[in-house]
């Protein structure tokens, strides 16, 4: 084990010191913080649609300029509640005493409404101005958009990281074997441990960049005010990515070394690997679609099988209520998998990393004794 830290350490300091990764690293939370940003600096003057029933028209116009509101009159309750799930409109003032919206009213627009009815009726002579009550006629979509854009930000935050990485192992074995260096290396540690250390010391420059990335938006998030629309369970759901991003990157780079291993020069490695990035690619692709349907069929199933379940299944708990014994027999199966891989992946290491030369065949490494 000592063996293994000591690589470890060599890969992550090695990495971390590199000019390469300092820039790297710097334009990464510029860039995650710009996320966070963004919605309220390319905030614009609202547009809202507006119905009534048996209602008067509020001066909404006169109390927000910079907005447009466009008002349309229904006959009855039945057909406003129609056009607000139908999303023709934003919101309904029924009776000059309720408002008809589909899931939580847009916050702004809610103040708004409540503070225009209270000043118009307290013109009117009243003494006391009850509060319009808010009536959702639909689903309670509060979150949806804040859930669907965070899931978003993962899918490309873990496809990136998990890809560069994984490069990076395959890039590094081959670096060691064309040049020989590996056969020193040997002379001190066993091949598991090299292995071990290589793929530890590159997860932990990951972590690096995943935590620094993740820490550095919710940081900017805060500070702009976009926390306020986050879902509860954002600080679970940050462990989770941790634990998945660990697990998914466990696999791929135990593989990714299995592959690189088999070639002697840099020139080949994307080949060899071309089975591995394509997966990525398709878990990537997969996962994305999560984002809009996290409880269709393809994303429930493919949450499930390892390792397309080491970016879906973050992406599905990020987008929707995924159930804790989802989370846990899909966590299950990729430790499984990843367990597995290890044990392949260690062996065909072992046994190929010191034949240079021509590319090697991976069914005649596994078969060789």
């Amino acid at each position: 084990m000592n063996g293994l830290m000591l690589v470890a350490r060599r890969e992550i300091t090695t990495q971390v010191r590199t000019r390469a990764f300092v820039i790297g690293l710097l334009i990464t939370a510029v860039l995650a913080a710009a996320v966070s940003f963004a919605p309220k600096l390319l905030d614009s003057p609202d547009s809202y649609t507006l119905g009534t029933v048996n209602s008067q028209q509020l001066p909404l116009q006169a109390a927000m300029p910079a907005a447009t509101f466009e008002w349309r009159s229904f006959p009855d309750e039945a057909a406003a509640k129609k056009a607000v799930l139908d999303g023709d409109v934003n919101a309904v003032l029924v009776d000059n005493a309720r408002v008809l919206t589909d899931g939580e009213i847009d916050e702004e627009l809610g103040v708004l409404l409540q503070s225009v009815n209270r000043e118009a009726k307290l013109g009117q002579a009243a003494l006391s101005v009850p509060p319009l009550q808010v009536q959702s006629v639909g689903a309670d979509t509060r979150y949806q958009d804040a859930r669907t854009g965070i899931a978003v930000f993962l899918v490309l935050i873990l496809f990136f990281l998990l890809m560069s990485q994984v490069v990076m192992v395959a890039m590094g074995v081959v670096e060691e074997k064309g040049s020989r260096i590996v056969e020193i290396l040997l002379s001190s540690v066993r091949p598991w441990q090299l292995l071990g250390g290589k793929i530890v010391g590159l997860g932990v420059v990951g972590l690096i960049n995943l935590v620094t990335i993740l820490v550095v938006t919710l940081i900017s998030a805060s500070v702009s005010g976009l926390t306020s629309d986050f879902p509860p369970g954002v600080p679970g759901l940050v462990a989770g990515v941790l634990v998945w991003f660990v697990l998914g990157y466990a696999f791929f780079a135990t593989m990714s070394a299995a592959f690189g291993s088999l070639v002697s020069r840099q020139e080949e490695v994307s080949t060899v690997t071309t089975p591995l990035t394509m997966t990525i690619m398709i878990t990537y692709f997969v996962a994305f679609y999560a984002t809009n349907e996290p409880t269709g069929t393809l994303a429930t199933v493919m949450s499930y099988i390892p390792p397309f379940s080491s970016m879906i299944m973050p992406v599905r708990m990020a987008a929707t209520e995924v159930p804790l014994w989802q989370v846990g027999a899909s966590m299950i199966a990729m430790v499984l998998a990843v367990a597995g891989v290890l044990s392949v992946g260690a062996k065909v290491y072992e046994r190929a990393v010191l034949r240079t030369g021509a590319r090697l065949k991976l069914g005649d490494v596994l078969r060789a004794k």
